[in-house]
């Protein structure tokens, strides 16, 4: 049997995070554009790292190759759907965030999925949103601000993601929801 197949259960999870996370990623959209655009850039990049989310939960829960991508992607999608005031673009964001966050755990073959690699994947997916963020929306600003937003993005996303995607998912382990999930039998036996 092929371990990397996807099975129905795998589907379903991955898109209810998906959708999940996009109504989360609409509602942080408003806090960004709203009460947080009190805080100037580059500093309000320390809240980024929430829309990268789903691009580390994704292969931490299902474990297959394509779930951090297909994760990130459903939640761009209802994110789009729900009025996401960057448009369609959102869920080119959505590809290519999940593909860097998903990068980790397929550098290690996807057998490792402990809180360094999410760490690693939460930062890979926070320098794609970067290098995003810098050609659409901030080409003119200079080199010291762009690396300035690079470092605080990498660094929201590394802890957010990264290392909050780790512990959200253990923490869904400890309710039972993930028993037909590896993640969810690991805690069995613990």
């Amino acid at each position: 049997m092929n371990n990397n197949r996807w099975r129905t259960v795998d589907v379903v999870v991955a898109a209810v995070l998906g959708v999940a996370f996009g109504v989360i990623f609409w509602a942080w959209g408003l806090l960004w554009d709203g009460p947080a655009s009190a805080i100037p850039l580059p500093g309000r990049a320390l809240i980024y790292g929430i829309w990268l989310v789903p691009a580390v939960l994704g292969p931490l829960v299902i474990r297959k190759p394509g779930a951090g991508i297909f994760t990130e992607f459903v939640a761009a999608t209802v994110s789009t759907f729900f009025g996401s005031p960057w448009g369609l673009v959102t869920l080119l964001y959505g590809l290519f965030q999940g593909a860097a966050g998903e990068f980790a755990f397929a550098a290690t073959g996807y057998r490792s999925w402990r809180l360094p690699t999410a760490i690693v994947g939460g930062a890979l997916a926070g320098g794609a949103a970067t290098l995003l963020d810098v050609i659409n929306y901030y080409p003119d600003t200079s080199a010291a601000w762009k690396w300035a937003y690079a470092a605080l993005l990498v660094l929201s996303s590394a802890i957010i993601a990264g290392v909050g995607g780790w512990l959200l998912t253990r923490a869904l382990a400890q309710t039972g929801v993930l028993d037909r999930f590896p993640a969810g039998r690991e805690r069995a036996l613990v």
